[in-house]
């Protein structure tokens, strides 16, 4: 599957698990349904993996946590808050970085049009 593919098919499922439930849930409920959708739809999603940080050529846990990974690709960092913020941005950035990981999506659920929040970002 194409990488444009994978961020269609995420956006596609996030889209269906918003007009389902709507805003205003807590991020662990849109975890666990889109997870569920994207699995639905034959893909690979790892949850809540864990990222380490390499200082001084080892691997450290530092807490840091990838919401889902789709397809061993595509990074989706989850929110549902007022607005993202730079913040918010910042935080996906880094986690591609760590990763090596290219493309990712910023997804807010908390908003009346779903396409209102999400932002595709690339390292």
């Amino acid at each position: 599957m194409e990488l444009n593919e994978v961020t269609g098919q995420i956006i596609d499922a996030s889209m269906k698990v918003h007009t389902a439930l709507g805003p205003g849930l807590l991020e662990s409920a849109y975890e666990a349904c889109l997870a569920y959708e994207l699995r639905k739809r034959g893909m690979s999603v790892v949850v809540q993996l864990a990222l380490p940080v390499t200082y001084d050529g080892v691997e450290l846990d530092a807490g840091y946590r990838i919401d889902l990974l789709v397809e061993g690709r595509v990074i989706v960092e989850l929110k549902s808050v007022e607005r993202t913020t730079s913040l918010h941005e910042a935080q996906l950035l880094s986690y591609l970085k760590l990763s090596g990981q290219k493309v990712g999506l910023l997804i807010n659920f908390n908003v009346v049009k779903l396409k209102d929040g999400i932002k595709r970002m690339v390292n």
